[in-house]
This record gives structure tokens, sequence and C-alpha cells, in this order.
């Protein structure tokens, strides 16, 4: 017989329906505005001019979103979910209006900051306040349904813009927040119990400053490397040098702190430090692969840029059906580790039948690949993020759900340099060694897809082998755990 499940928070019945449906809209929003201005860029570019801003748009959303992340998390442990969940929205949609309103491309880019600011605090408080409305044993179906959301918006971000774009104007891709934004914090705001915080805290003001310091110039470095600018280049290797100093500096002022952002004795518990690990190297592949396919299909395949497109939706609904299904069977089992191990071992084959692959492969077989891809990729996604939560105190929940939040966009961000990097390369060793041969250009990039796809079958095995160390904590029935 199922023992009681007991909260902190004194929500039931249509209250919690309704405050989940209000923080998923808000998570839609944040995650559509990722990729929705992609398609947009070049009315932009036509209107405002500035072209060689152009990936600074997307780069400064980024960039805020990504360094504010762990912060906005341990916040939210200190003055409670509603007030940062309202403060991220508020502060997201004026970053949207402005945005829309913009007059030169620096103001969008400036804006575009703002959005990025408010998107940090909106992912990671959005899924502790998931986690706080149903505890670890019953949470790995909603926390799969958040994943859903954020597939979702994947796959409805890019058509979305170029639909706005085309029919209307850029400026609504942004404007079109504003009274969504607004209904996502009547909604949730008026059904969220307002939770107070913890009498006592002290705000870890240097911790914060020294972990920008650390990360802004670790993704600028990674934004940065492609084709004409080379990891050895002296500004690559000037900003990798000072984020590893501030990240020194980072740790030494996080260990003497009284509250710090990030905790290193989190890293203590292994199913923390493994768990880390094992989102990083699954970010890193999957975002990395996510970013490039589309150059495959064209430039490999011959199809169009609209037939690249969707040749991806059918990888993005399997990371969709694969996190329901697993986080349904996660809550119906209680058990994790058989799970992840199976979803990088699934990884691993769609990686490695996605690297055999041929100049003459008929885009079923890409995409029946690229589904066993996403099948493996999608039940990881929410897994590890449960995995965390299961094992701190609730009064700690904000903070490790985004460091793991926080992690995933670095290990993204990295992905995808490091796969770009690796394309490039080898596709122009590739180019030297054929360009006698006709489609010298098709083939070059054959191989180097060959052996990027090859390389991210190696991290996920890595990764699965990393898992084995996983502990196999029940899930709790109660939000309480004893330390």
């Amino acid at each position: 017989m199922a023992t009681a499940i007991s909260s902190p928070v004194d929500v039931s019945g249509r209250r919690r329906w309704v405050t989940l449906a209000g923080v998923l809209l808000g998570l839609l929003l944040g995650s559509v505005d990722q990729t929705i201005v992609g398609t947009a860029m070049p009315r932009v570019i036509a209107e405002l001019g500035g072209f060689e801003a152009y990936a600074w748009v997307a780069t400064a959303f980024m960039l805020a979103s990504t360094v504010s992340v762990p912060i906005w998390g341990k916040l939210s442990d200190i003055y409670g979910r509603r007030a940062l969940y309202l403060i991220g929205m508020s502060i997201f949609t004026l970053g949207s209006g402005l945005a829309g309103a913009s007059q030169d491309i620096g103001q969008l880019i400036a804006f575009r900051t703002l959005q990025g600011l408010g998107a940090g605090a909106i992912l990671p408080v959005v899924q502790t306040i998931v986690s706080e409305l149903f505890p670890p044993s019953e949470r790995g179906k909603w926390q799969g349904l958040t994943v859903a959301v954020i597939g979702m918006a994947t796959i409805m971000g890019p058509s979305v813009g170029g639909v706005i774009t085309e029919h209307w104007s850029w400026r609504l891709t942004f404007l079109v927040n504003l009274p969504l934004g607004v209904l996502g914090m009547v909604t949730a705001g008026l059904a969220m119990p307002s939770l107070a915080g913890r009498p006592s805290h002290r705000i870890d003001y240097l911790g914060a400053i020294a972990l920008v310091g650390t990360a802004v110039p670790l993704l600028l470095a990674m934004s940065l490397v492609g084709p004409d600018v080379g990891w050895l280049t002296p500004q690559i290797l000037g900003l990798l040098t000072l984020s590893a100093v501030m990240l020194v500096l980072f740790v030494a002022i996080e260990r003497r702190a009284p509250e710090p952002i990030i905790n290193p004795s989190f890293f203590r518990k292994r199913v923390f430090s493994v768990s880390m690990v094992a989102v990083f190297i699954a970010s890193a592949q999957t975002l990395g692969a996510i970013t490039y396919l589309p150059l495959l299909v064209q430039g490999v395949l011959g199809e169009s840029p609209a037939n690249s497109g969707a040749i991806l939706t059918p990888m993005l609904l399997g990371f969709i059906v694969s996190s329901i299904c697993g986080g349904q069977i996660m809550s119906r089992t209680g058990r994790y580790r058989l799970l992840a191990l199976a979803g990088f071992a699934t990884a691993a084959v769609g990686m490695l039948l996605l690297a055999l692959m041929g100049s003459s492969v008929s885009t079923v077989q890409v995409v029946g690949n690229l589904i066993i891809a996403g099948v493996g990729i999608g039940c990881l996604i929410s897994l590890f993020t449960i995995v965390v939560q299961n094992a701190f105190a609730f009064e700690q929940l904000g903070q490790v759900t985004a460091n793991v939040q926080f992690f995933r966009l670095i290990g993204g961000t990295v992905g995808v340099a490091l796969f770009g990097s690796l394309i490039s390369t080898r596709s122009q060793a590739a180019l030297r060694s054929t360009l006698p041969t006709p489609s010298a250009v098709r083939l070059s990039l054959g191989v180097a897809f060959h052996d990027a796809f090859l390389t991210s079958m190696v991290a996920m095995l890595v990764a699965l082998c990393i898992t084995l160390f996983l502990p196999e904590l029940p899930l709790r029935r109660t939000h309480r755990v004893r330390l």
C-alpha cells in the first residue's frame, strides 16, 4: 500500500494545474525565443543594418541566460519561486517589447541580453516549481512534460519565426511575447502559493562576479571558434586563459562563502558529480549534432533547406516521446540507473549508424537513424534533473536544479564549438586529398561528418561508463530528505 505523499507547499486540485499551465507557458516562451530569431535575421539586418554583428543577436541571449542560471536558482532558494518566476517573466517580457521596438542593431543586441537575463530565471525556476508541485516518485512524468514543451519549442521556433516575418514583420517575433508573457504571469502568479524565503541569508556577490568572469570568456571563446578563428589564435587562448584563472578564483571564493552559488560540497556526493558529467556530455553531443545536421542534409544528401528542417523533426519528436515515456517508467518503477544506461547505449548506437552513412544513403535511412539517436537522448534530458533533486534537501532544490541547467547549457555551447571545429578541420583535410575528384566538397563533408559522429559515439560510451558509477537512490515519495 502506497504511503501518503506529503508536500511542503499547499497546492492541490485546480490550483496545481493552473500553476502548472502558467509556468509551462513561460517555459514555452523562453525556449521558443532561443530559435525563433534565426529565420527573421535576414529581414532584421536588411532593416537595421549591422551585418558584422549578425551572430551577436543570438550570442547575447545565450550568454546572458547561461551565466545567470545558477544565480537565479540560488536566489529562488532564498526568496521563493513565485517571486523569482514573476521577476524573470517581467524582465523577459520587458526585453521582448524593447527588442521589438529596436531602432538599430546595437539596441537589439542590448535588449536581447535583457531577454536572456529573464530567460535565465524562467528555465530553471520553472523546473523547480514543477518539482515543488510533485514529489520525486511522481516527478518523472511531469518533468518529461517540460522536456516535451522545450522540444516542441525547438520544432516550432524556426517555422513560427519564418511565418511571422514573411507575412507580417520581424518585430512581431518579439512583440508576440507581450500578451503571452502577461498571461503566463497572471495565470501562475494568482495560483502559485507565496512561499516565504529563508529568514536569514547572505547573497554571494563575489561568487556571482567570479562566475560571470568564468563563464562569459569561455562561452565567447566557444562562440568565436570557427573556420577563420582557430583554437590557437591569440584571442581564443586569451579568453580561455582568463576563464581558467577566474575558475580558480571562483572555486576559492565558493569554498569560503557562507551560502555559495555553486556549492563545492555538492560534488562530494557521487550522485551529483556523476550526473553533472553525464549531463555535460549528453548536451554537448546533442546540440552539436542538431546544429550541424542541416549542413549534412544539404551539403551531403543534396536536400533543400526546407527539407533539411523537416528531416530533423522526427529526431526532435523522438526526444519528446522518449522523454515522456522515460518519465512514466521512472515514476512507475522508482528506478533510473538502468534507464540512464539504456539511454546512452541507444544514443551511441544512433551516432554509430549516423557515422556509417555514405553519400548515397536514402532520406528514410537518415530519418530512421535520427529517430534512434533521438529516442536514446530524450530519456536522458529530464532524468538527471530528477536524480539530483532526489538526493538533496528541499531547501536546496532551486540551487541544484539550476546547476543541472547550467552544466547542460555550458555543455551544449562547448559541443557546438567542438563539433564545428572538427567538421571544419576534417573537411578541409579531406578536400585537399579529393580535389581532382568530382563532387569533392560533398565527399569531404561526408568524411568530416563520419569522424564527428564517431567521436559522438565514443563520447556517449564514455558517459555510459561514467553512469555505471551512478548510485541508485530510491525515489522519495515526499519532498523531505534526511541528510
